[in-house]
């Protein structure tokens, strides 16, 4: 497990890592997207598993410090009503449209975010939140964009393309050869 009086550091180390490790992994996912190997997703659902017992999400929170999630209606509604807000209400006060025309929270870190790294709309969170990584959804090589993007945030999803990368070096070292 990573502890809180080391986290900063870990995070530190981690951006780091995924700034010198960059094309390398953009290239392995690359390779991954065009020829995903069989039963890829039963891979990846193991290595998120075995990833998440040893990491703790509330020890970090770097993604709620850092990422602003995309907002569909339905979370829209569904967080207002938690709040005991109008939907348009709750769309003024914390929710903005990015570059990409995703609606998403306003601020990072989350407003909704304690300073204990609980969340304090957990239940009813968005699902991007729910499903972040993203690194156990089927057709995950689909995602390689975003997996990538989530190496300089998340230490779990950049531990996981390491052991994905192990998983298949001997295959990646063959076509090096080739």
């Amino acid at each position: 497990m990573l502890y809180i009086c080391c986290m900063q550091e870990e995070i530190d180390k981690l951006t780091q890592q995924a700034k010198e490790q960059y094309k390398e992994n953009k290239k392995f996912l690359e390779r991954l997207r065009q020829k995903p190997p069989k039963k890829l997703d039963v891979l990846m659902q193991d290595l998120h598993e075995k990833t998440f017992d040893q990491i703790d999400c509330l020890e970090c929170a770097n993604c709620c410090k850092t990422t602003a999630p995309i907002i569909t209606d339905r979370d829209t509604e569904r967080i207002a009503k938690h709040l005991k807000m109008k939907a348009v209400d709750f769309e003024k006060k914390y929710v903005t449209v990015d570059n990409d025309g995703d609606q998403v929270f306003k601020n990072t870190p989350c407003e909704f975010l304690a300073s204990d790294n609980y969340c304090l709309i957990y239940n009813v969170r968005p699902k991007a939140c729910s499903e972040y990584p993203h690194t156990n959804r089927k057709r995950f090589h689909q995602l390689n964009h975003v997996t990538l993007a989530n190496t300089s945030i998340c230490p779990a999803t950049l531990k996981i393309v390491e052991k994905l990368k192990e998983q298949f070096g001997v295959l990646n070292k063959k076509e090096k050869q080739r």
